[in-house]
């Protein structure tokens, strides 16, 4: 009997919900973790997110669907946009968690983690890049193609039937 695999997933949340929004549907986030789980053994899903006050109820409700936050602080901007970014949260967990996991599942199609993907796939520890639109994510990651898999097919099994409800 084969072990069960003990990996990891970092999930650069901003990056993920945009992508997917721009190819006309919403993710649903408990559908999205379970999936997670029985397609590449995630036993830890680290969810990367700008924190607003007013967003206890969507905190509450990722992490019930077995969700780990990882909070960045949010600044808004002079044009009213709001920023988090966690590029740099993202890189510092997966560094922090490298021994407690077997592979790790980076899900961005963000070019600045080119360097922490080159050096997990060096060390022999990056299961899978999950691009969430191949139809836009940095060249910087072509690179790495072999690794990659592609959310674009995935609306019927992971398209959120009430999008208006939460938004990350």
């Amino acid at each position: 009997m084969k072990p069960v695999q003990n990996n990891y997933a970092f999930i650069d949340s901003q990056n993920l919900n945009l992508a997917i929004r721009g190819q006309g549907w919403s993710l649903d986030f408990g559908k999205f973790r379970r999936y997670l789980k029985d397609k590449y053994h995630v036993q830890m899903a680290f969810l990367f997110i700008g924190y607003l006050s007013g967003n206890s109820e969507l905190y509450s409700t990722l992490q019930k669907q077995g969700f780990h936050l990882i909070f960045k602080p949010t600044m808004t901007l002079p044009n009213g946009k709001v920023k988090g970014n966690v590029d740099a949260e993202l890189v510092l967990h997966t560094m922090i968690e490298y021994d407690n996991f077997d592979k790790a599942i980076i899900i961005s199609n963000d070019g600045d983690f080119h360097c922490l993907i080159d050096y997990l796939v060096r060390k022999n520890k990056l299961d899978r890049l999950l691009i969430s639109n191949k139809n836009n994510f940095s060249s910087l990651l072509k690179q790495f193609r072999p690794f990659m898999h592609f959310m674009n097919e995935l609306k019927n099994k992971l398209e959120y039937k009430n999008p208006s409800k939460y938004k990350t």
